[in-house]
């Protein structure tokens, strides 16, 4: 067994090191700076108007409603809201230094343009289904590119990624949490989490998008509570954390594992796993909003990348960076989390933490198997494959509570990386389209409308199956 685990250690290092030193990195931040100035800084322009789209209703047409903006919202914050914002930002802080966090949030600023770009895109080519609507970036790879092999690739990446290492990861870290802080054995959690994860994935979109608008906003709420609390108790500690950061950002204070490059793998690692901007995960959720123009929901997802990492990641790292001991530390991720709440609020802390990554980390789970079915069902249009990828994935989640935490995040960045350079690939070759959108949205909103959008607004637009195409096919008939 330890031979076998050393051998596939050796091949996802291997792996790691070609996607993330020689070809993420450059992908990522090129493809952000590019979406950023292409859109005119629109996650900056239209920032306010995040808010107000997030609270609108699901619009009916043609007898299909999808679920409601906010709900779209809650599946993807419930898919990013988890390991990454606690147990994440601790190991990039522990290995890569205070400086990780500063490119955690360059990686999320210029994300929040590359976020838009992408749900933009899953709107524009969703497709009805009985429950509303489903998408993402295989059904605009396909459809827009043309490139159905490259659609059927990402595919089977999300769908391994997501649905089964992701959720590893999820459940490895809410079992180490409930072992750290209530000393119960990692398998009895594992089997708490199938039993969970079971009755809500078997219930369909509907009851994950109920669960996840449930959890969510409130766990999120209580966290930021307790870490405005924490913050403003050591609000004189503020300025000399941001020094830290900035210091540490660009190699001038060489103290942790070799300066400014290791800050900046980790935190753009850290970063994306995340926010998931680029990835190509969110836009299957931001495609089962019924919205009245694709840009709302570009918009709304671009706000669920500030609200995951400038707002909760932060709060994170700045309590991690109030514990003294941070950078000398043995315990991992999620742990260290837990000691450095401790340190400022007592014992309580690790209780408080393990319920908070339990419910946080829990969302995940049933946030990443909803991106994973969506892609079973653009493979082999569901039936019985649905079911075998429903049993593999709490498997996965029972196994995840028990293995060995360098291996499950390993595996997570390499299969993250090569499933996010096929998403930013397809994007960058379709942004024109996004940008076209964006054109129309704001051409309406400055003539004082509420925008609604018709594919007839896109001169040009083809294989759409929503936004006026049933009015073709009715022509046609």
């Amino acid at each position: 067994m330890d031979t076998i685990e050393s051998i596939l250690s050796s091949i996802v290092d291997f792996g790691n090191t070609i996607f993330w030193d020689y070809i993420l990195v450059y992908l990522l931040i090129g493809a952000g700076i590019y979406f950023t100035f292409r859109s005119r800084f629109v996650q900056f322009r239209l920032f306010k108007n995040m808010f107000g789209v997030l609270g609108e209703e699901a619009v009916e047409q043609s007898g299909k409603k999808g679920i409601n903006a906010f709900q779209a919202f809650s599946i993807s914050i419930a898919s990013r809201v988890g390991t990454g914002n606690l147990a994440g930002v601790a190991l990039a802080v522990a290995i890569g230094g205070p400086g990780a966090v500063f490119w955690m949030w360059v990686v999320a600023l210029i994300g929040m343009a590359t976020a838009f770009i992408e749900s933009t895109l899953a709107q524009v080519y969703k497709v009805p289904d009985k429950e509303g609507f489903h998408g993402g970036p295989a059904y605009y790879i396909e459809r827009a590119l043309g490139q159905k092999w490259m659609a059927v690739l990402f595919s089977i990446l999300i769908t391994i990624t997501f649905g089964l290492i992701f959720n590893a990861v999820q459940a490895n870290t809410i079992s180490m949490a409930v072992e750290q802080a209530f000393n119960i054995d990692r398998t009895w959690t594992g089997i708490i989490l199938v039993i969970l994860a079971g009755l809500i994935i078997f219930g369909g979109l509907k009851r994950i998008a109920i669960v996840s608008g449930t959890i969510v906003p409130i766990m999120a709420i209580i966290y930021i509570a307790v870490s405005i609390i924490v913050v403003f108790m050591n609000l004189s500690e503020i300025p000399r954390i941001f020094a830290m950061i900035f210091q540490h950002a660009f190699g001038i204070e060489q103290v942790f594992g070799g300066g400014m490059g290791v800050a900046l793998m980790q935190g753009i690692k850290r970063g994306l796993f995340s926010n998931e901007a680029g990835m190509g995960s969110a836009p299957n959720a931001a495609a089962t909003a019924g919205v009245s123009h694709p840009a709302k929901q570009g918009l709304v997802q671009s706000l669920a990348v500030f609200f995951d990492t400038i707002v909760i990641c932060s709060f994170t790292a700045f309590i991690i960076m109030l514990y003294e001991d941070f950078a000398s530390v043995t315990e991992d991720g999620i742990q260290l989390t837990q000691v450095a709440f401790s340190a400022q609020i007592g014992n309580w802390a690790t209780i408080f933490i393990a319920l908070t990554i339990f419910l946080f980390a829990f969302s995940s789970v049933i946030g990443n198997y909803y991106y994973g079915e969506t892609n079973i069902d653009f493979m082999k249009n569901g039936g019985p494959f649905r079911n075998i990828y429903r049993i593999a994935v709490l498997a996965m989640v029972f196994l995840g509570s028990k293995a060995s935490i360098d291996i499950v995040w390993n595996m997570a960045d390499l299969f993250m990386a090569m499933m996010a350079v096929v998403n930013l690939i397809a994007i960058i070759l379709l942004g024109k389209i996004a940008f076209a959108v964006l054109k129309d949205y704001i051409k309406q909103k400055k003539a004082g409308k509420d925008p609604q959008f018709h594919m007839s607004n896109i001169p040009g637009l083809k294989n759409v199956a929503w936004w006026g195409a049933q009015d073709q096919e009715n022509k046609n008939s």
